[in-house]
């Protein structure tokens, strides 16, 4: 009986230890092609994209509508929609499409900035000499 399931355990080693190797080495390789094969997928894709994109046509149709391009001797003009009232919708990105400034308020606002430096130098200029050098030091607290 000892001999025999010597023999036994003997059989199961040589055998077993290389199907266990081969067997995870299968499974590598099928993991290695498939990554092989999406990568060949998106590779065909985009080739299929080039091919599609390079022509004359379609590259100008990508540079006018991405890029805002225009052929030489053409002019781009974009229209802006507007909120019905004349004046373009406001907008949190581009200051250059705030509605722009009624000039009846220019002049308050001129006045005042005229009375905020009238009132800034009627004090002393000791006085706001020491208030410019308290501010500038008052990262030390």
């Amino acid at each position: 009986m000892f001999p025999l399931s010597l023999v036994t355990a003997a059989a199961l080693l040589v055998v077993w230890f290389p199907f266990t190797t081969l067997w995870h080495q299968q499974s590598e390789i099928n993991a290695a092609s498939s990554q092989i094969a999406a990568i060949a997928k998106q590779s065909q894709d985009l080739k299929d994209q080039a091919r599609s994109v390079s022509s004359k046509s379609a590259e100008e149709m990508l540079a006018r509508s991405q890029y805002q391009l225009v052929s030489p001797g053409q002019s781009l003009i974009q229209v802006l929609p507007g909120d019905g009232t004349g004046y373009v919708a406001q907008s949190t990105g581009d200051p250059g499409l705030q509605p722009l400034v009624a000039p009846l308020s220019l002049t308050s606002l001129n006045a005042a900035a005229t009375s905020n430096t009238t009132h800034a130098k009627s004090h002393g200029s000791f006085s706001s000499f020491v208030s410019r050098l308290v501010r500038t030091l008052e990262f030390w607290r």
